[in-house]
């Protein structure tokens, strides 16, 4: 399935391309693609994401990991996507660990490759998963987490409505070691056209 970004609320004067931003669901097929992805950006993504092994950059890794992945999407507890600019593949963007009932709330976690960066394509892309999120999946709050020096991200985030709620100590391990993040949450308050716990 392909979306089309159509860039909603505050981001959209500001980051309306002339060739959109997609989002695509993995499939089983996407390992090789997954595994390319991982090795090209390699040590641009080691500061901010945990240790792998070797093995992670493989073909073989990443169709494990898909296999776990497209299992948890079908419980409905997440959803991966590939982020797409001009078609082809420059990063990703999953919404996981959905809780129900009166919770109602998921986390959202993305990169985009190095050589995309600072061209809005992050921001276009949390754009269109917090639409799906709120439209679509009908939640009530999305939460993110990012290093406190990873200021590229808070501003991706800022720019869609999130706001800082508390700094975790010790949050996630990161580049090998346990790192603080800043945490913030966006409410869904039907500027999407969704439906509110007040509507």
């Amino acid at each position: 399935m392909v979306i089309i970004v159509g860039l909603p609320g505050p981001v959209t004067r500001a980051y309306r391309r002339l060739v959109p931003v997609t989002l695509r669901r993995l499939v089983p097929a996407d390992a090789a693609l997954l595994a390319e992805l991982y090795r090209a950006n390699r040590d641009f993504l080691a500061p901010w994401e945990p240790l792998r092994s070797e093995d992670f950059y493989t073909e073989a890794y990443q169709r494990i990991w898909l296999a776990d992945a497209l299992d948890r999407q079908a419980a409905g507890s997440t959803l991966p996507w590939m982020i797409m600019d001009d078609g082809e593949p420059v990063g990703r963007i999953t919404i996981s660990d959905v809780v129900r009932g009166a919770f109602d709330s998921a986390h959202l976690g993305y990169w985009v490759a190095g050589a995309a960066n600072g061209r809005g394509i992050a921001s276009a892309a949390v754009a269109e998963a917090i639409r799906i999120a709120f439209v679509e999946l009908g939640l009530h709050r999305v939460q993110a987490g990012t290093l406190i020096h990873n200021t590229g991200s808070q501003k991706v985030l800022a720019r869609n409505g999130f706001e800082r709620i508390g700094l975790a100590r010790s949050y996630l391990r990161i580049a090998g070691s346990w790192q603080d993040h800043l945490l913030f949450q966006r409410i869904s308050d039907g500027s999407l056209g969704e439906l509110t716990g007040s509507n």
